[in-house]
């Protein structure tokens, strides 16, 4: 796999590299934040590895520039920040996984093993419950020719239910699923997002249900 790496501090971006490249993967290396924004346009990249704090543009801005012109790439935060308001914001901007420095290679080895298998999983590019498609292509909703605009962290919650094909998901998988693995985010929160998917497809038959303890499960309404 490709991988962009943006990390101003030198050494602990060539023992990045150095440790990715041993493991298989191709590592292109960048140490400026405005040089990375004209890179990610067009880098090719499975991946980014991103440190928020960067001569030029910083991380936020760079990620935020990613997902508003529609890159949808895993992205891994790097920070030295460790209160739990930074790594919200990160993960809020739209990051994939958070790593707080200092932290183990091996650990940032498996973070990058994680995301990456979770975009290599094969997609139907069409997904149909109820009267609604999903084109996970373009992760778009529709209700016949009508867009249904969910919020990034609602299309999360709803692309892991849709991928479970109607079985249980825990809270905690949802979580890892929106906020990336070992966030530190209350469970709460997925009750936040299930509650407002279930106002919107209560119209269209498409229920939520929740079992205590165990999870929730995403089906079709059907009559008796």
């Amino acid at each position: 796999m490709r991988i962009t790496l943006v990390e101003d501090n030198i050494s602990l971006a060539k023992g990045i590299t150095y440790r990715l490249e041993d493991a298989g993967h191709a590592v292109d290396t960048l140490h400026d934040g405005t040089a990375a924004a004209a890179h990610l346009h067009d880098d090719g990249a499975d991946l980014v590895i991103l440190d928020i704090n960067l001569p030029g543009t910083d991380g936020l801005t760079l990620l935020a520039q990613m997902r508003k012109r529609g890159d949808a790439r895993p992205v891994i935060l790097l920070t030295a920040r460790a209160d739990t308001q930074d790594r919200v914001a990160g993960l809020d901007a739209g990051a994939d996984d958070y790593l707080i420095k200092p932290f183990e290679m091996a650990e940032l080895e498996a973070r990058v093993r994680a995301l990456l298998r979770r975009r290599a999983v094969p997609q139907q590019q069409f997904r149909h419950i109820g009267p609604l498609q999903y084109d996970a292509s373009a992760r778009q909703l529709f209700e016949g020719e009508t867009e249904i605009d969910l919020p990034r962290r609602e299309m999360s919650v709803f692309e892991c239910l849709l991928a479970a094909d109607g079985r249980l998901i825990s809270k905690s998988a949802l979580l890892d699923h929106v906020y990336g693995v070992g966030a530190d985010i209350d469970e709460t929160v997925v009750e936040v997002y299930v509650s407002r998917l279930r106002r919107r497809f209560k119209p269209y038959g498409v229920m939520i249900r929740s079992r205590r303890g165990l999870g929730y499960q995403m089906r079709v309404e059907t009559d008796a």
